[in-house]
């Protein structure tokens, strides 16, 4: 499939009915995420010095919770990609989401924890600039 690297252009655009709609399986996905995000950071020295050792036949009981975890933050945000919507930082479990706001696309903005959506930037910006939906563009 053809695909137009501007990132005004998105594959999908979302209403926000759409957006908030998903916020169930975003919050289902993210905290995964989190989770085995935490596994890999726990395992991780063990993993190293396994590692380093490898060739002397070095080995580790973690490291297979080392690759599932991998495995499952990797199929959880394959998943959340396939939705159509933007990770834009993992450990806030921030989301933005293409939107057409007069016109223009710009993001509906979520983080994890957020019962919904209820802000909105620019695409050119960031979370630190979102708006209040309210607020005339």
């Amino acid at each position: 499939m053809a695909h137009d690297d501007d990132e005004t252009t998105p594959d999908r655009v979302f209403s926000l009915f759409e957006a908030n709609q998903l916020i169930p399986q975003l919050q289902s996905h993210l905290t995964t995420v989190q989770e085995r995000k935490g596994v890999l950071l726990e395992t991780r020295e063990e993993v190293q010095k396994a590692s380093a050792n490898a060739d002397h036949g070095g080995g580790t009981t973690v490291g297979s919770h080392y690759v599932k975890s991998l495995q499952d933050i990797s199929t959880n945000l394959r998943a959340i990609h396939e939705l159509g919507v933007v990770v834009k930082d993992i450990d806030l479990g921030l989301c933005d989401f293409p939107h057409v706001r007069d016109g223009r696309v710009v993001y509906l903005c979520w983080k994890l924890g957020e019962k919904e959506i209820r802000w909105w930037h620019e695409v050119t910006s960031g979370y630190k600039d979102r708006c209040p939906l309210e607020d005339p563009a």
